[in-house]
C-alpha cells in the first residue's frame, strides 16, 4: 500500500509539473506577442530587430546582415538565461546605446515564461 501511494504521489508531482511547465510556455507566448512586432523566432528572419532563433545561448551581434549597434556589437555579451532576464527588465539601462526602444518587462515571471518560450521555440 506504502510503494502505490508513493507511485501516486510521484505521479502526481510529475504530472503537476509537466503542467506548470506548459502554463509556462503558454503564458511565454503571450508574452512574446509583445516581442513579435519587433523580433521573429524563424531563422534568419529579420524584422525591425533581428531574429531570435537561437538566441539563448549565442554571442550578442550574431545575426549575419543585420546592423547591430556600437554598443551591441562591442558588448561582448552572451545572450544566457540571465543576461536575457536582466536585459529584458530594461533594455535601455542594460546596454547604454542600444536601438531596443523596448521599455523592458517588470515582472519576473513574465521574462521567465518569455525566455522559455524562445529557448523552446526559437531552435
Amino acid at each position: 500500500m506504502r510503494t502505490v501511494l508513493l507511485l501516486a504521489f510521484s505521479a502526481a508531482i510529475t504530472f503537476g509539473a509537466l503542467s506548470a511547465r506548459a502554463a509556462d510556455l503558454a503564458e511565454g507566448q503571450k508574452v512574446f506577442k509583445k516581442c513579435s512586432a519587433c523580433h521573429a523566432l524563424e531563422e534568419g528572419k529579420k524584422k525591425v530587430g533581428p531574429t531570435l532563433f537561437g538566441i539563448v545561448g549565442a554571442p550578442a551581434a550574431g545575426m549575419k546582415g543585420f546592423n547591430y549597434s556600437a554598443a551591441m556589437k562591442n558588448s561582448g555579451l552572451t545572450w544566457d538565461e540571465a543576461t536575457l532576464d536582466a536585459y529584458l527588465e530594461n533594455p535601455r539601462q542594460f546596454l547604454k546605446g542600444g536601438r531596443m526602444a523596448f521599455p523592458g518587462l517588470k515582472k519576473p515571471e513574465d521574462r521567465a515564461n518569455v525566455i522559455a518560450y524562445i529557448r523552446e521555440n526559437g531552435k
